[in-house]
């Protein structure tokens, strides 16, 4: 959070055991810059330390359903994630279990057959737009940072990525953003800035990511 001194990190949670992974949850809007934080911590503390998990690799796997009621679903609404797999997982990292972090299929709206095998490591960071939404999950870290981006640039990050990531139309994507992108950020993704212990402006601060890194590192070097 900015203060007249510059950045100052809250402390978070206090009470973590020993010997467990310190997790760092990064939440805000679609387009904020979020991975480009997530990316900076990896290359500042190091691969070998960190432990990245997209939340939004956990939406649910629904085969059940055709794929035209699965481009229905509003998948900026907390239900759609499958966050109890999420606290899972995190919890077997704690316990030094390596997990199969699954893939998601943004065109066709499912997980694919593979996953990702992470093995645990002292540093997590959760990355996603609900990330601080979920009081569960909320509580599961340690360090809470919101990515706070201006909602135009926002909407133009999100288009110029569905269009080259995920294979979508440019017409389906602001369908998508007037129908349920803006109102759930203003319903759960905005309303959970609250929750942080550090406000990163504008996608991406130096003087803030600085003291996010820091404050990963002070935890690292205790003894």
């Amino acid at each position: 959070m900015s203060t007249s001194g510059g950045v100052r990190v809250e402390k978070g949670n206090q009470d973590r055991p020993e010997g467990r992974p310190f997790v760092v949850g990064v939440a805000g809007g679609s387009g904020s810059g979020k991975s480009t934080i997530c990316g900076a911590i990896v290359d500042r503390i190091g691969p070998e330390q960190v432990a990245l998990i997209a939340h939004d690799a956990y939406y649910r796997h629904r085969p059940e359903i055709s794929y035209e009621e699965r481009t229905k679903v509003n998948y900026d609404h907390p239900d759609s994630l499958e966050t109890e797999l999420l606290l899972t997982h995190l919890e077997s990292l704690a316990a030094g279990e390596t997990i199969e972090h699954p893939l998601y299929d943004f065109s066709r709206h499912l997980r694919r057959s593979r996953t990702v095998s992470i093995p645990p490591r002292p540093v997590i960071v959760v990355e996603g737009i609900l990330t601080l939404v979920e009081p569960d999950l909320r509580d599961a870290l340690d360090l809470r940072v919101f990515v706070d981006t201006d909602p135009d640039l926002r909407v133009l990050r999100r288009v110029e990525r569905d269009m080259r990531e995920r294979g979508r139309s440019f017409e389906s994507i602001v369908a998508q953003y007037q129908a349920t992108v803006k109102p759930m950020h203003e319903r759960y993704v905005e309303p959970s800035k609250r929750h942080a212990d550090l406000i990163i402006p504008e996608g991406y601060n130096r003087q803030a990511v600085g003291a996010l890194v820091a404050r990963i590192r002070e935890v690292l070097d205790r003894p």
